[in-house]
């Protein structure tokens, strides 16, 4: 993929970020963040495109004749898709811009369809089915740990997987997880709940895919087909890393707040998040053999199967 197309899907999936309008400025400050951290990247200067995306001086009409490879238009689509279906259901506007896109790349509408109901289907994956929660919850908290622990490596796996769909699977993961911890606590969840306890920990939904496939993209793993996966991790072109440590610190401090009563703050949720995070990279390398293996019996039916909950 050539320099200009890099680009071109990075301006995309930034176009998608912001296609509904009404981006939470935390989840702006975070996409901005991000685009600061992977400055350097494969020659794309981010925080210059973020800004022209803001200001509008990048558009669909002027980004897609950069896409001149039918693999390249593929993957655009893709993760404009995912941005769209991070946070849940698509908007009106972001249905919008998708059946826009799809125009404008020439894609076949079919294939176009196909894809966007396999996002959809990840997207609108139920936490659990409803349950009524013990009265006075016996933890254990091993089992918990181990819960938290096998989550992480199985995030960090889809991580080093070049298939868009498998980046967009570690959310759902990361929200059954705090789901399950919840409960275990006593607590009955929602979507809504778990996606608010996500943003007081400093943790966006958008924003994180972003960085996410944006990490996999520049770094010459994403939507790469054959060999990708085992070049990929062989030379680990992209850090597991990342999704390792955010599903563990997730769920550590998930264990944290709801054994206390949900009673911390957002700024004591953050340092909290913020520092096991930290301590999560530490023991990145540990669990790394098992990422590997995971990563080596993933397909796209294991992964849905993974996000159902099975």
């Amino acid at each position: 993929m050539t320099e200009a197309e890099t680009r071109a899907i990075v301006a995309v999936s930034l176009l998608a970020a912001f296609a509904d309008g009404s981006k939470h400025e935390r989840e702006r400050a975070e996409i901005k963040r991000i685009a600061e951290g992977l400055s350097q990247a494969d020659g794309v200067h981010l925080p210059t495109l973020y800004q022209d995306v803001l200001m509008q001086r990048v558009t669909l009409a002027n980004t897609v004749p950069a896409l001149a490879s039918a693999a390249a238009r593929q993957l655009a689509y893709e993760m404009a898709v995912c941005v769209c279906d991070a946070d849940g259901a698509q908007s009106d506007a972001e249905r919008a811009f998708l059946a826009e896109l799809a125009r404008a790349l020439g894609l076949d509408a079919t294939s176009a369809g196909d894809f966007g109901r396999q996002a959809e289907a990840i997207a609108a994956v139920p936490l659990a089915p409803p349950a009524v929660p013990p009265a006075a919850p016996a933890v254990d908290e091993a089992v918990l740990d181990k819960a938290i622990l096998d989550a992480a490596i199985v995030n960090g796996a889809l991580e080093l997987l070049p298939e868009t769909l498998s980046t967009m699977a570690i959310i759902p993961l990361q929200m059954r997880l705090v789901y399950r911890i919840g409960q275990a606590y006593g607590y009955q969840l929602d979507s809504g709940h778990v996606k608010d306890f996500l943003a007081a920990a400093g943790v966006g939904l958008t924003s994180q895919y972003l960085e996410q496939a944006g990490r996999k993209l520049l770094g010459g793993l994403l939507g790469r087909a054959g060999g990708g996966l085992l070049g990929g991790l062989g030379r680990q072109a992209v850090s597991s890393g990342m999704s390792f440590a955010a599903t563990y610190a997730l769920g550590h401090v998930a264990k944290r707040y709801y054994a206390g009563g949900r009673v911390l703050s957002t700024q004591m949720l953050k340092e909290a998040y913020a520092g096991v995070a930290r301590e999560a990279q530490g023991l990145h390398q540990r669990y790394l053999p098992q990422m590997r293996e995971q990563a080596r019996t993933l397909d796209a039916g294991r992964v849905m199967q993974l996000v159902r909950g099975g």
